[in-house]
């Protein structure tokens, strides 16, 4: 087993609990197309600065694609380097995680081990996957670090995902929240009744204290 929720700061846990921005992360790079590691900071100071709750990294429209770049170990490092260096406050740090089962567990690791918090899990990469499938990848991603779950809009590359599937997913232990983003009034519903029928609110999970 990698990170637990129950090992997370209560603190990091009652910015979950209470709400706050975690804004996405923004990719700064230089006229070469080349990550800009000073302008990156920067970026991460003035969320900090703003009084945002945390910052969600690697999982912004203009970051899915550091992957592919060979540049997620690199913009997480960044990030979580940036913060640490800039403020005492807790701030919850949340790490994208994308692609099939090994891709999203390499990268699980990877965000655990940095000490970032969670991780957003997309499964956009799972289109016509059975939600036994789905969920067989969420519990594996979630063995190694408390997981986000991500309802990313159809028209981006999202998948439908049903109210049982959020029952499901909200059973599994190592669940910490949902970005609901389907911007879809009937899926939010979903989302909402597998919350429900999951007994899945926050005060229903006994945090470490």
């Amino acid at each position: 087993m990698g990170l637990h929720r129950s090992a997370i700061p209560v603190a990091v846990h009652d910015i979950l609990e209470r709400g706050a921005v975690i804004p996405a992360h923004p990719l700064a790079l230089t006229a070469e197309r080349k990550l800009d590691q000073r302008r990156q900071r920067a970026l991460t100071r003035y969320y900090v600065d703003a009084g945002a709750g945390g910052v969600a990294v690697g999982v912004h429209t203009t970051q899915f694609e550091i992957r592919q770049a060979g540049l997620y170990e690199a913009v997480l490092e960044n990030a979580i380097e940036a913060v640490q260096a800039w403020s005492n406050r807790p701030l919850a740090m949340i790490a994208g995680l994308v692609g099939r089962t090994e891709q999203a567990v390499q990268e699980a690791k990877t965000a655990a081990a940095m000490g970032y918090h969670a991780g957003l899990l997309s499964l956009a990469a799972f289109k016509g996957a059975s939600s036994e499938e789905l969920i067989s990848h969420c519990r594996s991603v979630a063995r190694e670090i408390p997981l986000i779950g991500f309802y990313l809009q159809t028209a981006v590359g999202g998948i439908a995902l049903d109210a049982d599937f959020w029952r499901r997913f909200c059973e599994i232990d190592n669940v910490l929240a949902i970005k609901v983003a389907p911007f879809n009034r009937y899926r939010t519903l979903d989302v909402v009744r597998g919350v429900v029928a999951a007994r899945a609110t926050p005060r229903s999970r006994a945090w470490s204290r």
